[in-house]
């Protein structure tokens, strides 16, 4: 019988939320509606959108550290965050939290890649290409040669991101991320699958396999994949 001491009940999954103010749409991973099963959301302050492609640089291990922690003490059963690069982080939210903790949408490069043929690799689409590598990589057993592109940094998806501006619509970051995707299929034309980074491409998942007719993997898969462990789903013998 688990005993641990809960505030409220109900809710297996906490979310790490980077401060942010760019809208998000229905299949990003801090639009609540985006579950079907509730969340507890939990603000890391210091997380600025700036400063998730520097955690190289700038330390915000222990800011992670305590939201998780109140998260725990609240009554989840498991920590997600909403940026990949908290990838950086893994081992040690692993190590410091008493629940499961999945920071990032590329736990699943290493999976994916035993889903397709030996002769075809995952590619890795990111908010940031230029940051994305090493210990970001290294954090979730991603091998360094994996083929990656990231967002133009003069796009409206990194520019609304990044300026906290909600008015960019959602067609036109659309566009931008079939035109980021399509690159990535044409400058390594051997992947055979994607694995979003970003948490905040997810809603454009479904459009990049209507288009390329490439298996997707994000942090919404990632996430349901989570929740199914946390609460497996019961079986009732009766409707045998």
């Amino acid at each position: 019988m688990n005993e641990r001491k809960k505030t409220y009940y109900g809710v297996s999954v906490g979310i790490l939320m980077v401060r942010s103010y760019f809208e998000r749409f229905l299949g990003d991973i801090g639009h609540a509606g985006t579950w079907d099963f509730p969340v507890q959301y939990r603000i890391v302050h210091d997380a600025i959108p700036a400063r998730m492609t520097d955690l190289h640089n700038v330390d915000l291990l222990d800011k992670f550290k305590a939201a998780a922690q109140e998260l725990i003490d609240a009554g989840v059963d498991g920590i997600t965050t909403t940026c990949g690069f908290l990838s950086i982080y893994q081992r040690e939210l692993a190590e410091f939290c008493s629940v499961p903790v999945a920071t990032s949408a590329l736990l699943q490069v290493p999976m994916v890649e035993r889903l397709i043929p030996a002769s075809k690799r995952v590619g890795v689409l990111t908010y940031n290409a230029a940051s994305l590598s090493g210990r970001y990589f290294e954090g979730v057993g991603v091998a360094a040669d994996t083929p990656v592109v990231g967002m133009p940094a003069d796009s409206e998806f990194v520019r609304s991101i990044r300026d906290g501006d909600n008015s960019v619509p959602f067609d036109t970051l659309r566009a931008e991320v079939l035109e980021a995707a399509g690159r990535l299929l044409r400058e390594h034309p051997d992947v055979g699958a994607i694995v979003s980074e970003c948490t905040n491409l997810t809603p454009y998942s479904a459009d990049i396999v209507d288009k390329f007719g490439v298996p997707v993997y994000d942090a919404v898969s990632l996430v349901n994949w989570f929740h199914a462990g946390l609460r497996p789903r019961r079986f009732r013998q009766d409707e045998r």
